[in-house]
């Protein structure tokens, strides 16, 4: 199930002085040095149990086609459950895809929050830039996308709820997609 981009063309972004807007935009901060430092098990503890991670395919049309991604493909469309069961299988020997591990610095930035229409819950848009290194020979690979969130409180902490990840390339230039954005 493909995720719709958030409309927020009518809505009010919260000032950054606004406490839930510094409270999202900390969550994300800390949520970006649990995946570079590839803490999965502490990052799968920050979603909620019916979280929805989507990266669909994007893909280059005409601006009068109305949509930018294929409609029902994408690189991840995950819930917990698979999310969990990715988080497992790096601990396996079957992860050949990050043995070695890869170095991952994920640059967070132009983090805009929104109040939601269901109490409790934010929107997050952020711009990631992801730099990923693998091994000693290679060259270095980046990948620049944009990220819709929802995040919602749950026993007085912010939760990731919902991510929408819209890469920047329609041709993923990685060998792989291994690690998490």
């Amino acid at each position: 199930m493909t995720i719709a981009k958030m409309d927020t063309t009518a809505m009010k972004p919260l000032p950054f002085s606004d406490p839930r807007h510094q409270e999202a935009h900390q969550f994300l901060v800390d949520e970006t040095y649990l995946l570079d430092a590839q803490r999965y098990d502490e990052w799968l503890e920050t979603l909620t149990d019916d979280v929805h991670y989507n990266v669909p395919v994007r893909v280059t049309t005409a601006r009068s086609a109305g949509f930018d991604t294929s409609p029902g493909m994408a690189h991840f469309d995950e819930d917990k459950y698979s999310l969990s069961l990715r988080v497992a299988r790096f601990a396996t020997e079957h992860a050949w895809t990050e043995d070695p591990p890869s170095r991952l610095r994920h640059f967070i930035t132009n983090v805009r929050t929104f109040s939601a229409h269901v109490e409790d819950e934010l929107y997050a848009q952020s711009a990631v830039l992801l730099f990923r290194s693998r091994g000693d020979n290679r060259e270095p690979n980046f990948l620049s996308a944009l990220r819709e969130d929802i995040l919602r409180k749950e026993g007085g902490v912010l939760k990731l709820s919902r991510r929408l990840v819209i890469m920047d390339e329609s041709v993923v230039r990685m060998q792989n997609l291994a690690i998490f954005l």
